[in-house]
């Protein structure tokens, strides 16, 4: 008997076709997922931001809050600037909102413990209602502060301590690298040394009408927030009403219009803040990856101009 040897047809495409395909399909996932661990952790990737954020870089090191955060950092902050407190009292403060809250305005917490500092009723601070806003719980935390002799060379962990006596006072130092930071840029002595990655807002609403004042009504909560928080009044820029601008501050008029700028970002995420130009440099929300870029024709010296959606 005669054994055949049988016909072993030839593959429609060849084995190192097949191969190819696998390697080019492995280097565009690894491309791709590339691409989206450097997105994540820059936020963006271009113009669409994937992850909002707050950043703060001074002296070679950066900080990052969410938009919850910075936000309530500024408020904080500025609180300090309006009342000329020195950077060490928001450094205190930051750090002590941190440890407390996470810096976010919580609504309760231990016993009958309320907001960013969780101040207690009970203890005097002031009714629930009263420590919820951050303003006015920012402003009982300084009173109580600047009542302690020689709180601005004192630790960060002795003068925390003295204001909120807590049941860990040591924790609050370990905020302090973190408060540092925010408190540089947020008091305007690290110009554009703050900048928020934050979803475009462009078309969400239709077009505000002016008020009396002229300003709409997104304006108009900018004016008063300023005020409030800073001490700073607004004018309106153009004709839209949606433009604010803070002239120039008689000292240090330079810091103080990085004072106002890095606000105004910090603020964004609750005040619908698009745009902030100053000292020739200017911030776009539409923007997220470019930060803070060059504008030459800008508002003079010391002013700033600040955009809402």
């Amino acid at each position: 008997m005669t054994l055949s040897t049988p016909t072993v047809e030839s593959p429609a495409h060849p084995p190192r076709h097949r191969g190819r395909s696998f390697l080019v399909g492995l280097v565009l996932l690894l491309v791709m997922s590339g691409l989206a661990t450097w997105g994540w952790w820059f936020g963006t990737i271009g113009s669409i931001p994937l992850r909002p954020h707050c950043t703060t870089a001074a002296a070679g090191a950066t900080a990052e809050l969410t938009p919850e955060q910075a936000n309530n950092a500024a408020v904080i902050i500025g609180i300090a600037s309006r009342r000329g407190l020195p950077p060490r009292a928001a450094t205190i403060a930051i750090a002590t909102a941190l440890q407390e809250s996470k810096l976010i305005n919580v609504t309760g917490g231990d016993r009958d413990s309320v907001g960013l500092f969780q101040q207690r009723p009970s203890q005097g601070w002031g009714t629930a209602e009263q420590v919820y806003d951050p303003v006015y719980a920012t402003n009982a935390f300084y009173d109580a502060l600047v009542e302690i002799p020689g709180y601005e060379k004192l630790s960060i962990t002795v003068a925390a301590q003295r204001v909120q006596r807590s049941a860990f006072p040591t924790a609050y130092a370990a905020h302090e690298p973190e408060a540092r930071l925010w408190a540089s840029t947020l008091t305007g002595y690290t110009p554009a040394g703050l900048t928020c990655v934050l979803t475009d807002i462009s078309g969400e609403n239709p077009k505000e009408k002016r008020g009396t004042d002229h300003f709409t009504g997104r304006a108009r909560a900018v004016k008063t927030a300023a005020r409030q928080e800073l001490g700073r009044t607004a004018v309106p820029s153009g004709g839209t009403g949606a433009v604010l601008r803070f002239g120039a501050a008689p000292k240090e008029p330079g810091r103080q219009a990085w004072t106002v700028a890095q606000w105004a970002v910090s603020r964004a995420y609750e005040l619908r803040v698009t745009e902030v130009q100053t000292e020739g440099k200017r911030w776009r929300r539409d923007h997220p990856a470019e930060g803070w870029t060059p504008k030459d024709d800008g508002p003079p010296p010391g002013e700033v101009l600040v955009r809402v959606g």
